[in-house]
């Protein structure tokens, strides 16, 4: 299979998962807007998400993918099967030791970490603790879930664990409908989505689980023992469960910021959930796809194709990022209006979580950089590196957002965030270049400055378009106006950028063949 269709598999999975996020947000903005229940669900959900996306989608692409795919080429699929199971044995007692003690620990945990602006306000504080006790088990299914995806994703298998996700969506929808129909109150709906999110990991964790069984592997359940491979697994996922999730640590950081301002964390988790959307497409799918890559590319030596794999990543990466920070930054008002404003979110929500949101746009290229740098050291297993410049990253986001915010509110929060994620951008890129792990071949030399170029232009036809569909978004009008001028914007906005690159050189056919062969293309 080709590299961009390995993107495309992946990519096609994230992205129908984002879209039927939205549909959720939209819902629960209409029930519940940015008041006090909003505000408890998306802070008590922030703290298992975040244990998840540390433990199991950082530390498991990063340690686990590698040497499984090692065991796999030395000692065939029975040896990986024998890894895996010793993995399997330690992570699940860990899981389950690390979850009844968080269980235990909730109420002074989430008074003191997750939401520690809450303590003035016991209604908040409560509904928190509730949902976070609910919901933390999540934590177990998912992270065995990213297991069974990381063995999926070494076997090239990528379906299963791209669609899995959506499953998620498709419940809390399910949940929200429901109480629309019975009129439930916002604590009711709160306690529902609670219970939504853990039938949701349930079910994900079925769907890869039977998917590696189908792939041959059958996992069984051992007692667990400090293995040779386990210790080496833990030396590498350690530092790589900070570095693979230093945006969730920044969010989290953000997040417990925003609790000392009512309605804060709504509106940054409202104005994640819309730049989740590119990043969580380019950048999930060039982080799963990459890394088992590049490891296959240096376990043969070939650190030709290697190159070519880091450069053709990142230009895919700057080709849909760039232009979409540039639409987040022109239209975010929009947006936020189409997608938000209705029920018991009003017109002032709308200018907040847009103000917010065109800050993360400026953010965003470096968000998805990082999810392409990081695997040119995971595949050396090289895990401290990242670490080091993660610590960096968190340092510079905890300051900035602690000196932004008095004044910025959630704006001032995405903003210290932004800042962090191109800090880390710059010193992941800078190490990779100084240690001659990777250069710069002339096709992305040639090509960048073009793509800049072109959604630049893209961005100027946006600031001179809006006007002309003034009457068609503004609040008086119809959702179905809204939405049309909406997709008149983006289409066109689409066609102007796509356009601009051919124009400008950004893209050509020779790149286009490039992209559609797997393997060992010459660089530029």
């Amino acid at each position: 299979m080709s590299l961009a269709r390995k993107f495309a598999t992946v990519a096609s999975g994230t992205l129908v998962s984002r879209l039927l996020g939205f549909t959720r947000e939209m819902l629960m903005a209409a029930a519940v807007g940015t008041g006090p229940v909003a505000d408890a669900f998306y802070a008590a959900f922030q703290f298992p998400n975040t244990f998840r996306r540390l433990f199991a989608e950082g530390a498991f692409n990063a340690a686990f993918v590698p040497l499984f795919a090692k065991e796999i080429e030395a000692n065939g699929v029975e040896g990986a099967k024998r890894f895996s199971e010793e993995v399997f044995g330690v992570l699940f007692t860990t899981l389950i030791v690390l979850t009844i003690v968080m269980e235990l620990s909730m109420p002074f945990i989430v008074s003191s970490l997750i939401a520690p602006g809450f303590a003035d306000d016991p209604f908040k504080l409560g509904v928190t603790t509730t949902l976070a006790t609910i919901m933390f088990p999540y934590l177990i299914c998912m992270s065995l879930a990213a297991m069974m995806a990381g063995m999926l994703n070494s076997l090239r298998r990528y379906f299963a664990a791209a669609v899995a996700p959506v499953f998620l969506n498709v419940i809390l929808i399910g949940v929200l409908g429901y109480a629309w129909w019975k009129g439930l109150d916002g604590r009711a709906v709160g306690l529902g989505l609670a219970w939504g999110v853990l039938a949701a990991g349930v079910v994900q964790l079925a769907i890869v689980w039977v998917a590696v069984r189908h792939a041959g592997v059958r996992i069984g359940f051992t007692r667990p023992r400090m293995t040779p491979n386990v210790r080496r697994l833990l030396w590498l996922a350690l530092p790589a469960a900070v570095t693979g999730g230093i945006t969730q640590i920044n969010t989290l950081v953000g997040t417990a910021i925003a609790t000392g301002q009512n309605s804060a964390v709504a509106s940054l988790n409202l104005a994640d959930r819309v730049y989740q959307l590119p990043l969580g497409v380019v950048g999930i799918a060039v982080g799963i796809v990459l890394l088992p890559e590049l490891a296959r590319a240096l376990k043969a030596g070939n650190e030709a194709e290697a190159a070519s794999l880091q450069n053709r990543s990142v230009e895919f990466t700057l080709l849909l990022t760039l232009p979409a920070a540039a639409a987040l930054l022109v239209m975010s008002e929009p947006i936020v209006r189409v997608l938000y404003e209705r029920g018991a979110f009003t017109s002032e929500d709308t200018l907040v979580v847009a103000q917010t949101l065109a800050v993360f746009g400026l953010g965003l290229p470096a968000f998805v950089l990082i999810k392409a740098f990081t695997p040119g050291y995971f595949a050396r297993e090289d895990t401290k590196t990242p670490m080091v410049f993660a610590g960096i990253s968190v340092a510079v986001n905890i300051s900035t957002a602690l000196w932004l915010f008095p004044t910025l509110g959630a704006p001032g929060i995405a903003t210290a965030s932004a800042i962090a994620g191109w800090v880390n951008a710059a010193m992941l890129y800078g190490v990779l270049q100084w240690r001659g792990h990777w250069h710069l071949d002339q096709g992305l030399i040639r090509r960048a400055p073009s793509l800049l170029l072109a959604s630049a232009v893209m961005a100027a036809g946006l600031w001179f378009a809006l006007p002309y569909f003034g009457t068609m978004l503004t609040p008086a009008a119809s959702f179905l106006h809204q939405a049309t001028a909406l997709g008149i914007l983006v289409g066109a906005s689409s066609v102007t950028y796509f356009a601009m690159v051919v124009l400008f050189g950004g893209a050509d056919k020779a790149m286009v063949r490039r992209a559609l062969k797997r393997g060992k293309a010459a660089p530029g």
